[in-house]
């Protein structure tokens, strides 16, 4: 699914040029669970920000679904993100003035359904994170384990090939945390690829694979 080779990303100022990601190689297959792992500055977030076509690079290649990401134009590249990309990340990132439902369904509204199959959708992927419940609420009526489930509903409510989680539970105590994990390795396991940075050792235990990160590169990879 995702095939990275020689990848390079600079931060300019006019006075200095930092080197974010340094040739960095990566891939990742259909279906795994993979870990990001490595020191703040490192270039972890940098890295899901390329690989989720939030952000350019500078060099290098990047296929995603064999794919050239640096051939193609933004249009392409936000039909990617809509039609196989779900996000999740620390700060849960809900709009405060709309509905857990609401909230939830906002990624559908722009993939021209209709309000019945959107409604379906969103009942379903609610039900499945246990928290339908909490449809009528608003993302301040709810705890942080319970904002980071509708998180996750809004992540996977178009059925994405890939997540890409960014501290996922970086906000939460250990009993949301280990919820949410839970969530991730039962969508994993039904098909969903997912790659996590995370900074928890616990965390990366549910990975399949941990990659660790050095001044921008990957340095090593475990299983």
């Amino acid at each position: 699914m995702i095939k990275i080779a020689k990848l390079q990303k600079y931060y300019r100022t006019d006075e200095i040029e930092t080197v974010a990601l340094n040739n960095l190689n990566m891939q990742v297959k259909d279906g795994e669970f993979v870990a990001v792992m490595g020191p703040s500055g490192c270039g972890k977030s940098t890295l899901l920000n390329i690989v989720g076509l939030l952000d350019d690079f500078d060099a290098g290649s990047y296929l995603f679904n064999d794919i050239e990401v640096l051939e193609s134009n933004e249009r392409k590249r936000s039909e990617l993100r809509k039609h196989h990309i779900g996000f999740v990340f620390q700060n849960f990132n809900l709009i405060e003035e709309l509905t857990v439902f609401e909230n939830v369904e906002l990624p559908l509204t722009y993939l021209k359904l209709s309000k019945a199959e959107r409604k379906r959708r969103v009942e379903e992927v609610l039900t499945k994170v246990q928290i339908i419940h909490r449809r009528n609420h608003f993302p301040q009526q709810l705890s942080g384990g319970q904002q980071q489930r509708v998180a996750v509903a809004r992540a996977v409510v178009n059925n994405p090939k890939l997540i890409l989680a960014d501290e996922p539970t970086g906000n939460l105590d250990s009993n949301n945390s280990r919820d949410v994990m839970n969530l991730l390795t039962e969508l994993n396991e039904a098909g969903t690829t997912i790659v996590m940075v995370t900074h928890s050792e616990n965390d990366a235990r549910y990975a399949d694979r941990v990659l660790h990160m050095l001044d921008g590169q990957v340095i090593m990879s475990m299983s």
